[in-house]
């Protein structure tokens, strides 16, 4: 077991198995490289956590809530980063962030890991083809 700080949530306790490892961080906290997976209340939502600072976290959700549509095809670079054997293993996330009564989803930054070895990776998506996802009327969280 771990023990983690967080000024959120307080002092968590966390199997060392849920830790998700991001070998070159997260873009704009490349230093971070350690996080969980906390759910939000009865929602979709989660937050993801970092291990290394109490003060980082982030809401996160599944791309398919907000926007059933959603997909990526993976390169077989990033599936070999990801050690991806079989597609039931990937589990994509996208960071949101509430601004009054709007929730924007960055789509083009998506989390990607492997769920089985909890290793995971922010990828770039071409702006022109996730555009798409942006013009959409979100489903409500």
């Amino acid at each position: 077991m771990l023990a983690i700080e967080t000024s959120r949530f307080g002092t968590l306790e966390v199997d060392d198995s849920k830790v998700i490892t991001f070998p070159d961080g997260l873009l704009g906290f490349s230093n971070l490289k350690h996080y969980i997976l906390l759910d939000y209340k009865d929602t979709a939502l989660k937050w993801l956590q970092s291990v290394d600072d109490p003060y980082i976290a982030f809401i996160v959700v599944e791309p398919t809530v907000l926007y059933p549509n959603y997909s990526i095809n993976l390169d077989s670079i990033t599936r070999e980063l990801l050690q991806l054997k079989n597609n039931y293993d990937l589990t994509i996330l996208v960071t949101i962030r509430v601004e009054g009564k709007k929730i924007i989803a960055n789509l083009n930054g998506p989390l990607l890991f492997n769920s089985s070895l909890m290793k995971g990776f922010q990828i770039l998506m071409d702006k022109g083809k996730s555009q798409e996802y942006n013009e959409k009327q979100p489903a409500k969280v």
